[in-house]
């Protein structure tokens, strides 16, 4: 698993993300289910995946890998490419500033 790449998993846990959120009414945000042990994959076609990590080879995963910065927002645009944020996203009441009114 040498070449996953912390990008790759970012893109992938952003999906999963969008993907949850996208299926749930509540008002309030619903938080990341990523679990430990795993990445997540989104490969060159668009397609995501998951993968079953071991700790053989974490040094090396980690050798490439970025934080993901606070206040960092995921979302797919309507040419379905994968895009992402930093900076302000919700108002000041807490509202996400970019949902249907």
């Amino acid at each position: 698993m040498t070449g996953f790449s912390t990008r790759t998993f970012l893109i992938a846990a952003a999906l999963t993300g969008l993907a949850t959120s996208a299926l749930a009414q509540a008002a309030a945000p619903t938080p990341w289910e990523l679990k430990p042990d795993m990445g997540y994959g989104y490969d060159k076609e668009g397609k995501t995946f998951s993968y079953q990590m071991g700790t053989n080879n974490a040094g090396t995963l980690l050798k490439g890998a970025k934080k993901v910065p606070k206040g960092t927002l995921f979302f797919i645009g309507h040419n379905g490419q994968l895009y992402m944020r930093t900076g302000p996203y919700l108002e000041g009441d807490g509202k996400f500033m970019f949902g249907k009114n």
